[in-house]
């Protein structure tokens, strides 16, 4: 849930979800329809599925437990490296390199004397994020650089003063050198294809039902844009088209 958004936005959802399904056979007993209506308006719900997804091979493989390797975790559906490392880290304390945005901009920042971090993670990040994992820790030292830059280390408005590296920060000490690399674009939702999936799914998720075609058609006006959205949500399992032509969450 915490991919690509916010702890503010997540906590309710998450709240939610825990008192729903505590467990991963908890959720794998439900269809992935039911993960994508609880999903509510987080955003990118594909990750519903992934989730219910991972919830079902833990259930199938590991008897319903979260494994603690790292490379058993990745094997997963929908695990990555970062959210391999995250669980291994700070559910079992093991020694894992966290690399999320506020991570590799502090680094970027602090090692490197660099505004921003690359667009896509490098391996030069990796191996300096592992250079730096303390030996002990290494959970508890995640989590601080996390803050840090959620808190501290921000994006558009970094606290320096605050800032309890700020001694140490090789940007600071360059006098802050302005981003060389490509401008950074904010990501646009009005009018977009994403925008429109979100409003044919919130139709969706609201029915507890079949829904008929006409109930899908009144939510957006581009007719061609609307029936890409629409195919889009089926091919990616998001939504199914039932015999008599009405759509559904998945079953």
């Amino acid at each position: 849930m915490l991919q690509q958004t916010p702890v503010a936005r997540v906590l309710p959802v998450w709240h939610e979800w825990m008192t729903r399904w505590p467990t991963p056979k908890a959720l794998a007993a439900e269809p992935s329809g039911e993960a994508v209506r609880a999903w509510g308006r987080l955003g990118y719900p594909r990750r519903a599925l992934r989730l219910h997804a991972c919830a079902t091979a833990i259930t199938e493989r590991h008897d319903g437990e979260v494994p603690a390797d790292h490379a058993t975790l990745l094997a997963l559906p929908g695990i990555g490296e970062y959210t391999a490392a995250a669980v291994a880290s700070f559910a079992y304390g093991g020694r894992h390199a966290i690399l999320d945005t506020n991570v590799r901009r502090v680094f970027a920042r602090a090692v490197r004397a660099e505004e921003y971090p690359p667009t896509a993670t490098s391996a030069a990040e990796r191996r300096l994020a592992e250079a730096l994992l303390p030996e002990l820790g290494a959970a508890r030292w995640g989590v601080a650089v996390m803050e840090l830059g959620a808190l501290v280390c921000t994006a558009r408005a970094p606290r320096c003063e605050g800032c309890p590296i700020a001694g140490v920060c090789a940007w600071r000490l360059a006098g802050k050198p302005a981003h060389a690399g490509p401008a950074r674009k904010g990501q646009t939702y009005a009018g977009t294809d994403r925008q429109c999936r979100g409003r044919l799914l919130a139709v969706l998720r609201a029915a507890h039902g079949p829904v008929p075609k006409a109930a899908l058609d009144v939510v957006w006006d581009d007719v061609v844009q609307r029936e890409r959205a629409l195919d889009g949500l089926v091919a990616d399992g998001l939504a199914e088209v039932l015999e008599d032509g009405t759509y559904g969450l998945p079953a």
